[in-house]
């Protein structure tokens, strides 16, 4: 990659970054934000190591209650970030076929992030809901129809009279003690990495196979507004320089989940989901097989829609199944079923909130009765989720938008043709140019 397009990549990231308090460098998720990863061994560009940076951050950006114009005046004066983004643009163009399609997704995320915080500024007009969820999502925002997932899940519980009495009560006699969320969590680790080798490594490229997997170490944290942030650090190296693929998974302390509720999670936060995804696209980094763009993930982007995407497929893929129940444990379904119905609750809760200007207490009932999520993940994603300019608008959509999209395309293509293109081994790609890459893998 040339130093240029280095240079704007980093600066177009860790501008809107910087620009909505993200710190990447913090190992923590309620540190990060735009930003998931910085693991290319590259200097930070002027966007994090500015001086203006740092009050930005400090003080949370645009995300703050009461955003600090003078710091972000002074950063914006001293980083060019909107030009990053144009320059980005044209990168894109010159670069043509898969990687220019993903760079320039990437600059059209980041202009619509950048135009939501000039919206919050007062800088700007108010941006469409439609226009956030086709940036992130490459399609038009819609509702969720929680219909089949409810009447499989009443199915499977015997049908109750009452169904969410009914989940409830299940949760309840299924709930992980959070005590033991190491203990169980590397039971898990264990038991997924060993269905991942056996079912999904065979279909990738032999240089794949090798690398760690599920580097992570699980912690708890307390009073979080998300159920969970996995934090993909990748900056450890062994003593011939290669990377040590290393994570953390810090879980919500007070997170109501059920055990097969916290298997899926671990097949999507873990393996064969997002850690298992960064650490190959490391590994395909710094082997120089795809660009510096894949060692700066990013949120509310195309490729966070696929990545959630593939997350949320990962337990299916693990045990080398298509459909739910084809899972050989009817628990296992309920679990993997009702962490599907939060996903859809997400985006409803964008939907509402944005596409309809729905209530916070509406939006919250509805969930709760409609999509089954317990009442402390009705609160959170109908609240500090749901309304919060960037996330309810670009993100929520991305979870179900993504695994919709995963879950066809396996339905389609063989394991041996979609697993390398879904994990980089084609080229890096987004929820847009995925299909793209299966059918012509050197576009």
């Amino acid at each position: 990659m040339s130093a240029p397009l280095v240079e704007l990549v980093g600066n177009a990231i860790l501008g809107i970054d910087t620009l909505w308090g993200g710190d990447v460098m913090c190992a923590s998720g309620t540190g990060r934000f735009i930003a998931d990863s910085w693991f290319g061994d590259e200097p930070l560009p002027a966007a994090y190591t500015a001086p203006e940076a740092g009050p930005v951050r400090q003080a949370g950006g645009v995300s703050a209650k009461s955003p600090d114009s003078a710091a972000i005046d002074a950063y914006l004066a001293k980083v060019d970030v909107r030009g990053a983004i144009e320059g980005l643009k044209g990168e894109a163009a010159r670069a043509g076929g898969l990687r220019g399609e993903y760079i320039a997704g990437l600059a059209l995320c980041f202009e619509t992030m950048w135009d939501l915080a000039m919206e919050i500024l007062g800088r700007g007009p108010k941006v469409s809901y439609r226009r956030c969820v086709l940036a992130s999502c490459a399609q038009a925002p819609e509702a969720s129809d929680p219909l089949a997932k409810r009447e499989r899940v009443a199915e499977l519980l015997g049908g109750p009279a009452d169904l969410l009495a009914a989940v409830d009560a299940w949760r309840a006699s299924h709930r992980v003690p959070m005590a033991s969320i190491r203990l169980l969590g590397a039971a898990a680790i264990g038991h997924f990495d060993r269905l991942t080798a056996a079912n999904v490594a065979p279909h990738l490229p032999a240089e794949l196979r090798a690398v760690p997997r599920a580097n992570i170490e699980f912690l708890a944290i307390r009073d979080a507004w998300f159920s969970g942030s996995m934090n993909y650090l990748g900056r450890k190296r062994r003593a011939d320089g290669s990377p040590e693929y290393e994570a953390t998974y810090e879980i919500n302390a007070s997170l109501d989940i059920s055990l097969p509720e916290f298997m899926q999670l671990v097949s999507h936060e873990v393996v064969p989901g997002h850690v298992t995804t960064f650490a190959y696209l490391q590994n395909l980094y710094w082997r120089r097989a795809v660009g510096f763009e894949a060692s700066v993930l990013t949120m509310n982007t195309r490729a966070a829609a696929l990545f959630e995407g593939i997350a949320n497929n990962a337990i299916l893929m693990a045990y080398g199944v298509t459909e739910v129940d084809q899972l050989p444990d009817p628990d296992l379904q309920i679990g993997v079923l009702l962490a599907l119905l939060q996903d859809d609750a997400k985006n409803q809760s964008s939907f509402m909130t944005w596409g309809e200007g729905a209530a916070q207490a509406e939006v919250a009932k509805t969930l709760r009765r409609d999509f089954l999520v317990s009442t402390e993940r009705a609160g959170k994603l109908s609240g500090a989720w749901g309304r919060h300019p960037l996330l309810g608008r670009m993100y929520l959509p991305a979870y179900r938008a993504g695994t919709m999209k995963v879950a066809a395309l396996r339905r389609l293509y063989p394991a041996a043709k979609i697993l390398p293109a879904l994990y980089g081994a084609n080229g890096l790609v987004d929820v847009a140019t995925l299909e793209r890459a299966i059918l012509d893998p050197h576009s």
